[in-house]
C-alpha cells in the first residue's frame, strides 16, 4: 500500500464520527490503568472500523474527545484519539484481544466497546 493511500486512510478515520452513534458502555485503559469507563457512543464503520466518544461534549480522556479504531488487516487496527485542539493523535497499532473480542489492545493502551 502506498504511504498516499495510507495518510488518506487515516486521516478520513474520524470521518464516521459525525454520524450519531448506538448507545454502549466503553473501557479506555492506559499503561494498564482504567482511563475511563462508562458510556459512550460506539459509532460503526465499514469493515469493522469504529469510533467510540462520550455523550455531548464531553471528553473521553482528559484531552481526548473521540477515539477511532481503523481496521487495516484482520484483526490488526491503527488507532487514534482526536484532541481537543483538533489534533488527530495516533496511539499505535492494536490488536483484536482474543480473551475478549470487544477490546483492542496496543502497546499501552486498550480500547472496548460493549
Amino acid at each position: 500500500m502506498n504511504k498516499a493511500l495510507i495518510v488518506l486512510i487515516l486521516a478520513t478515520a474520524l470521518v464516521p464520527l459525525a454520524a450519531k452513534g448506538k448507545d454502549a458502555r466503553c473501557v479506555v485503559k492506559q499503561n494498564g490503568d482504567i482511563a475511563y469507563s462508562g458510556s459512550c457512543e460506539f459509532i460503526p464503520d465499514s469493515g469493522g472500523s469504529f469510533g467510540i466518544r462520550r455523550k455531548g461534549n464531553a471528553r473521553i480522556l482528559p484531552n481526548i474527545t473521540d477515539i477511532s479504531v481503523f481496521i487495516v488487516s484482520p484483526g490488526v487496527a491503527e488507532v487514534r484519539g482526536l484532541t481537543t485542539s483538533g489534533i488527530n493523535s495516533r496511539w499505535g497499532t492494536a490488536v483484536r484481544s482474543k480473551k475478549d473480542t470487544a477490546c483492542w489492545t496496543g502497546p499501552d493502551f486498550e480500547i472496548c466497546a460493549y
